[in-house]
């Protein structure tokens, strides 16, 4: 059970702290998410919303995600016979081999996340971080698990060692 404050509990503390993070570290994207969730819990519509976003949400997101990487074919900028080229050249059979590597590596970062919900703050606010200190580009919570599935594997053999 949450600990509450008011109407405060402890995930809006959570929420809250994300929404600063994001702010001070120019991630539009986290503050905005923390944002609309504190609207959600705060207007009474969590018990209808938050289910439905969690069921729902990730493939909605990547659904918006896959319509914007597949622009360029739908404005006509690659061409039939440009494809060709993933399949008889070198960068482009490594391009489809990194595609089904990174897809793999997608889905062992979602079940870290599914498995420990708790690493999200940490892997959220090291992304802020990254871009902020490391001039990175921001990614999306699923390859930061990823990655954070890859370093975690590490360790556990080095641990094994």
């Amino acid at each position: 059970m949450a600990w509450r404050c008011g109407s405060m509990d402890t995930s809006s503390y959570i929420l809250v702290a994300l929404l600063i993070i994001g702010i001070i570290g120019r991630s539009n994207l986290v503050a905005m998410s923390a944002c609309v969730l504190l609207i959600i819990k705060f207007s009474g519509l969590e018990q209808l919303l938050l289910p439905f976003l969690e069921n729902k949400g990730l493939k909605l997101g990547l659904l918006i995600l896959m319509i914007y990487i597949l622009l360029p074919m739908a404005k006509g900028q690659v061409q039939l016979k440009e494809l060709k080229y993933n399949f008889t050249s070198v960068s482009g059979i490594i391009a489809l081999v990194g595609g089904a590597l990174a897809t793999h590596l997608n889905n062992e970062g979602l079940k870290l996340m599914k498995l420990m919900p708790e690493i999200i703050f940490g892997m959220t606010l090291g992304t802020i971080l990254g871009t902020v200190f490391l001039k990175g580009v921001p990614c999306g919570p699923v390859m930061t698990a990823a990655v954070t599935a890859i370093l975690l594997q590490i360790c556990s053999w080095l641990g094994s060692l």
